[in-house]
């Protein structure tokens, strides 16, 4: 049934946004295709991802150079996510390997990037290579992302 889900909505995003296959196993080295679709940017800007959500919608713009994100790098990501209540982050590959939240998140006033809910900024660090599942929860809504690290 996951399957019919994600290419629903995969057919409704137009393929800006990917829906993501379960994480790999232990051990093993996922590539994009099985870890989430990050959007590269068609002009100027940075990539954005969408995230699958229950009860909110999720996205996720990467202030990076380029993509796949590296480990040891500290990776500026801006959140936006519909809902209710303050926003809780963390991220971890599926061995139970935590990320550094390095900081955030923190509640931005706004800005020029147009998509709903309100807007979170956060600061990780991945310490190493894999399929990082990013989970965030509201009181209202949650969700997650999956980012290939190299």
């Amino acid at each position: 049934m996951r399957w019919l889900t994600c290419a629903v909505a995969g057919l409704a995003v137009a393929g800006l946004a990917g829906c993501s296959a379960p994480a790999p196993a232990t051990g093993s080295t996922p590539d994009a295709s099985a870890c989430g679709h990050i959007a590269e940017p068609a002009g100027k800007g940075f990539p954005e991802v969408r995230g699958t959500a229950r009860d909110a919608e999720l996205w996720g713009l990467l202030f990076v150079g380029e993509t796949p994100l590296r480990h040891g790098d500290e990776v500026k990501i801006v959140w936006r996510m519909t809902g209710e209540g303050p926003l809780r982050v963390a991220a971890s590959l599926p061995d139970g390997t935590a990320a550094t939240l390095a900081w955030g998140p923190e509640e931005h006033d706004g800005s020029s990037w147009r998509r709903p809910g309100q807007e979170w900024g956060t600061g990780f660090v991945f310490p190493e290579p894999g399929c990082w599942k990013v989970e965030l929860t509201r009181t209202r809504g949650s969700g997650h992302v999956l980012l290939e690290v190299v």
